[in-house]
């Protein structure tokens, strides 16, 4: 065992550097800096570390291996490490060793050659199942704070609601006064809260729908609900008209509650008295879905924007989770989302999809 450790102390840097250029062509999935930076150089010290104590006896404790592993699993996820690269990067990894191995004719054996796949064995299986552990908790975690938050606020708007509908059937306000718009904004933030839990579940459960969906048809949708935010808060709002012809293969649900909810946060965040304008246009072979708004340009810290639980700005109204659905949706349907930032002006919000 001595040898095999020896060599890969001997040619750590050149078994990095390969490894990391190995990683990094790799399509799916992709690299990144952290996996690059920080998985796959503890995935060689992990090695070696094991196969110094094994030294002595000349065994691997492959108990030991796994919970070693399993540790390193667990800080894997902590570094945004998809399950699916701590997989890849422990063969590619093991690949590299035995190229670099073979090159160098190294005097390693046959036995040392399939400890080092046993060891591979044991890595994967340890940090795998640490790692999925550690991802449930964390899903389980989350799902009760956005369970408990969605409730919270669901039943603030429920008794905005009912207190509004209470008033107007009393008599003591009109339908057409403050307190109907109070209602009619309450409701309408109930079905948006709907709608979005309703995509948020289908994207968690893999239940998307593809079919070949219209773009005229979605934003002709949407419109009706973003005309009345619209209007309740004093803003001015176009969309632009559509050919027919244009489709894209979507969810057609999760492709609305999408764009519904890009709307929602324009109208949210756009300044008093503005305009909100969505439109599509197309090029050979993308269909690009813009949402634009007038809200001055984005802070500085836009690149968390897209991250769950995240709000900006004074009102914070919702639970930050539109536009981190708007993205996990785009993903899912084999789409993106773009954000484009005119300082002084407003932004540019674009679902990105294939004809």
């Amino acid at each position: 065992m001595s040898m095999l450790r020896d060599f890969i102390i001997t040619h750590r840097e050149e078994i990095l550097a390969r490894a990391r250029e190995r990683v990094s062509a790799r399509n799916l999935p992709a690299a990144t800096e952290s996996e690059l930076g920080t998985g796959l150089p503890a995935f060689l010290d992990q090695l070696a570390e094991v196969l110094r104590k094994a030294t002595a006896h000349e065994i691997v404790d492959h108990a030991d291996l796994r919970a070693t592993a399993g540790e390193h699993g667990q800080q894997l996820f902590c570094q945004g490490l998809t399950v699916a690269q701590v997989v890849h990067a422990y063969g590619d990894l093991c690949q590299v060793i035995t190229g670099v191995a073979v090159e160098e004719k190294a005097s390693l054996s046959a036995d040392q050659f399939q400890t080092l796949n046993l060891c591979l064995d044991d890595a994967i299986a340890g940090a795998v199942t640490a790692y999925e552990r550690r991802r449930e908790r964390a899903l389980a975690d989350e799902g009760t704070e956005r369970l408990g938050m969605l409730a919270h606020e669901m039943r603030d708007v429920l008794n905005g609601a009912l207190l509004s509908f209470r008033s107007i059937k009393a008599g003591v306000v009109a339908a057409g006064g403050s307190t109907g718009g109070v209602h009619q904004r309450s409701l309408l933030r109930m079905q948006q809260l709907i709608d979005r839990s309703l995509a948020d579940v289908r994207l968690d459960a893999g239940m998307q729908n593809l079919e070949r969906v219209a773009v005229r048809d979605v934003m002709s949708e949407v419109e009706i609900g973003a005309s009345l935010q619209a209007e309740t808060r004093g803003l001015s709002f176009t969309v632009t008209s559509v050919d027919p012809s244009v489709i894209v293969t979507a969810d057609r649900q999760i492709l609305t509650a999408a764009i519904s909810n890009l709307l929602h946060n324009a109208f949210k965040f756009t300044r008093p008295g503005t305009k909100v304008t969505l439109k599509a246009r197309t090029t050979s072979s993308r269909v690009l879905i813009d949402v634009a708004d007038e809200c001055g340009g984005l802070p500085a810290d836009a690149a968390n924007l897209l991250r769950p639980f995240n709000q900006q700005g004074a009102d914070r109204t919702g639970l930050g989770l539109g536009l981190a659905i708007c993205s996990k949706a785009m993903k899912a349907i084999g789409g993106e989302l773009r954000i484009e930032d005119l300082p002084g002006k407003g932004c540019i919000f674009t679902i990105d999809l294939p004809k």
